[in-house]
């Protein structure tokens, strides 16, 4: 739990027993101790309004503090910070996983949050005008507005490939890696060429895997993380307001020159536009080393992964293969339904049709923030919808 009374002497919930569920004075409760929620939390504060987070985890930034080792932000240390609390110079332009975590503790700390951890809200339902949260150990709180900041990647998502269950080598999520040593020597088939993917391959590679083979189920885009110092983020944030069609002819230029084809290489162009790939889902792959191993041999692009088989893992095109472990970038699931699903919020994806300082009209006072993956960067828009939120919410 973070907060003490600080320099205001204003107690957070915590700090009057733990008695947190008494609600007289109908704070907003922000679900989740991410940077999304921690951005949200500190812009109320800010404008006068009480911000409860309620955080399920022992500390804020769980999700950050699981990812690997190797992990570095694909945006600028300055397009990354959080309202009111610039990253310090030192931690350098390109911001380390565990940087991040010390950021986001002092980030609480530096804003006074009130924040209490332990704490998992199941269901949130109207209560006249006010919102009713379901939490653990059968608390119920009561707000007058709710903030859902669980995040873009909540839940794991491991594909139920057929004889799954049957494969007698090593599987396991990519929110189990952490970092190579422990498969030195081993033949690991990594399954999903996004960025985690990508950037776990690599790590492999580097760090003494016998044979490495990405999965490719759909060609990605490849961009440089920077080209002669100009960050892909900034070229990211110029085009996101314009039409696909034409960021995808600049970007393909782009790409030509900067990028080489890797088509010899068993990863051809993509056939689609970039932009028109981003507007579906899915973020380009920054090159943290991914071309050069891809070029070297030292990562083998392969088919999709469709089934496993015995001791075999089974590519879409039939390729058998042997690998000691396979990990599955696959990707995660918001998981929002439980909470949220009967209120009638979401989409057939389980997206929430409203983010950002806008409510679903048939649920005001509900938010959201941090269920989408813009190429502008990730962090840079919780900032944008915190500020966004934090006004409409002073306003009401």
């Amino acid at each position: 739990m973070s907060k003490s009374a600080g320099r205001s002497g204003r107690k957070s919930p915590a700090d009057r027993g733990g008695d947190f569920d008494r609600t007289d004075d109908r704070p907003v409760y922000v679900v989740g101790g991410g940077p999304g929620g921690l951005a949200v939390a500190a812009a109320l504060r800010e404008r006068g309004v009480r911000a409860v987070v309620l955080e399920k985890s022992d500390s804020v930034g769980a999700s950050w503090r699981g990812h690997y080792d190797r992990l570095r932000l694909h945006t600028t240390r300055r397009l990354s910070a959080l309202p009111g609390l610039a990253m310090p110079r030192s931690f350098g332009r390109w911001v380390s996983r565990d940087h991040v975590v010390r950021y986001l503790e002092k980030y609480a700390e530096f804003h006074e949050l009130e924040i209490v951890t332990g704490v998992e809200v199941s269901r949130i339902e109207p209560a006249g005008s006010d919102w009713l949260l379901h939490a653990t150990g059968g608390r119920r709180l009561t707000g007058r507005a709710v903030v859902v900041a669980t995040g873009h990647n909540h839940t794991p998502r491991l594909p139920d490939w057929p004889g799954r269950d049957g494969w007698g080598g090593e599987l396991l999520h990519a929110c189990e890696y952490r970092e190579p040593s422990p498969y030195a020597g081993r033949d690991v088939l990594v399954v999903g060429a996004g960025n985690t993917g990508a950037e776990i391959a690599v790590d492999l590679a580097e760090g003494g895997a016998a044979r490495v083979r990405l999965a490719v189920r759909t060609t990605p885009h490849i961009v440089r993380r920077s080209v002669a110092g100009w960050p892909a983020q900034r070229s990211g944030i110029l085009v996101r307001r314009l039409p696909a069609a034409v960021v995808d002819r600049l970007a393909g230029l782009l790409t030509r020159v900067s990028v080489p084809d890797l088509t010899a290489h068993g990863l051809p162009r993509p056939d689609t536009g970039l932009y028109s790939r981003v507007k579906e889902g899915a973020v380009p792959v920054q090159d943290v080393g991914l071309i050069h191993a891809v070029r070297t041999g030292k990562v083998e692009p392969v088919a999709a992964l469709a089934a496993f088989e015995a001791d075999k893992a089974v590519l879409a095109d039939g390729t058998r293969l042997s690998p000691d472990v396979v990990i599955a970038a696959t990707g995660y699931r918001r998981a929002l339904e439980g909470m949220i699903g009967h209120l009638g919020v979401l989409d057939a994806n389980g997206k929430p049709l409203a983010h950002g300082r806008r409510t679903p009209a048939q649920a005001p006072g509900l938010y959201f923030t941090g269920f989408t993956n813009p190429v502008s960067g990730m962090l840079r828009e919780l900032a944008i919808d915190a500020r966004r939120i934090a006004k409409a919410l002073a306003a009401r």
